[in-house]
């Protein structure tokens, strides 16, 4: 179950938090192919990326990813194995810190489900990771499918 994420005022605590979020995601490939999402809402909105979101409290990381992707796609996935970190820290134009989220993606396997996507997603695409290049992603995101691919052939 998703809790809402706000301060005392009503205001999403994750712009201009008093702390970094961390948040998980998930690249996942099926029959050689990735996962790529397209945001609907800032801090990414229009950007692809990989589909995942915050972790909660005493939630774990494998957890977290399992219940965020199935959330936002309706896929069940087994992951696999860390595949690095992204950190994103946004200012406004004061320089005060708008958003700061430190990801940790994971390298997953389709396991079942066909996409079904969430409001905070607008478009998915099972892409071969060359394909990355062509799109506009989150920074980062073609090394860390890349990654990703390397921890799952290690791992077959």
């Amino acid at each position: 179950m998703r809790r809402p994420l706000t301060n005392d005022d009503g205001n999403d605590a994750r712009t201009y938090p008093t702390r970094p979020y961390l948040a998980v995601s998930a690249a996942i490939f099926r029959d050689g192919r990735v996962l790529v999402v397209r945001r609907a809402r800032p801090p990414a909105a229009g950007l692809y990326t990989l589909p995942g979101g915050g972790v909660e409290l005493g939630e774990t990381l494998v957890g977290a990813v399992i219940r965020e992707v199935g959330e936002e796609t309706g896929l069940k996935i087994e992951p696999i194995a860390l595949a690095g970190y992204r950190e994103v820290v946004a200012r406004d134009s004061t320089g005060r810190v708008e958003r700061h989220f430190v990801i940790l993606p994971f390298a997953a396997r389709w396991v079942a489900g066909e996409v079904a996507l969430d409001k905070e997603l607008t478009e998915a695409h099972w892409l071969e990771p060359s394909a990355l290049s062509s799109l506009a992603t989150t920074v980062g995101l073609a090394d860390i499918v890349a990654t990703a691919g390397e921890r799952l052939a290690a791992r077959r």
